[in-house]
């Protein structure tokens, strides 16, 4: 492990703190095999000689890879390698998109509709009966809270419709950044469905047009359903950004 040490700190031109000397170690640990999901971490009085760093600049290291989701803490049982499944690994990226919140939220957005637009495309080839069968079911639920005018109900709903399409592309890191990105345009979302009343409508009428190119096995219309769904949303707000009072003060009244 030594050698490890030594080829990182000749990659990083003697850069490298003892902090990253942790996190590069353990993760070539899992690389190389040495560790997998699930496996207790060694204690620290074997783990910090063999990575060539203090105790303490373990448990810097250790608890940078639990913020990351590669290792998690088992009260009273030790650490532990995560599952690293791609959706807890890539939780993190949604603290940088919640900073883009004000100045860059066009940009999370347009990121949204390059990812989603490709995983319509993906999922038209590979959907399943029951896949389609849940979301016509999520759209009818959809529809229903869009009379009542319940737009919670109906923001929640657009959720699952698209957390189905994401999960039927058959690609996990890509669902993953989809989920953690549309988590973080809700409140967008919510604003387009409260200040504009034909809004619900027309995304029904958009969703039901992407179920029926799913239904179909017809990649390049689903591509384009879903980019011009988007696109809608995007515009709208590009138009009429999110106000927080105006939109709380929506919530309550809804």
């Amino acid at each position: 492990m030594t050698t490890m040490v030594n080829d990182l700190s000749q990659d990083e031109n003697g850069q490298m703190s003892q902090t990253d000397v942790v996190v590069y170690g353990i993760k070539r640990m899992i690389l190389d095999g040495e560790l997998a999901p699930g496996d207790k971490l060694p204690i620290e009085k074997d783990l910090a000689p063999k990575l060539g760093v203090s105790r303490g600049s373990l448990r810097e290291g250790v608890r940078a890879l639990s913020i990351m989701g590669v290792l998690e803490t088992r009260q009273g049982a030790g650490m532990f390698v995560t599952s690293l499944d791609a959706s807890l690994l890539l939780a993190p990226m949604g603290f940088v998109v919640d900073l883009q919140e004000h100045s860059g939220v066009h940009h999370v957005h347009s990121v949204r509709r390059t990812l989603e637009t490709d995983a319509a495309a993906r999922a038209a080839l590979r959907v399943t009966d029951d896949d389609l069968a849940v979301a016509s079911e999520i759209l009818d639920r959809a529809e229903r809270a869009i009379e009542e005018r319940d737009h919670e109900a109906v923001i929640e709903a657009d959720m699952q419709f698209h957390r189905v399409i994401a999960e039927a592309a058959g690609n996990p890191v890509l669902a993953a950044l989809i989920e953690a990105l549309s988590s973080r345009t809700l409140r967008g979302r919510m604003w387009r469905s409260i200040r504009d009343e034909h809004a619900d409508a027309a995304t029904a009428k958009e969703h039901r047009a992407i179920l029926r190119a799913l239904s179909e096995h017809d990649p390049q219309a689903a591509q384009i359903r879903m980019s011009n769904h988007l696109l809608e949303v995007e515009e709208f707000l590009q138009e009429r950004p999110p106000v927080d009072a105006d939109l709380s003060d929506s919530s309550d009244q809804s």
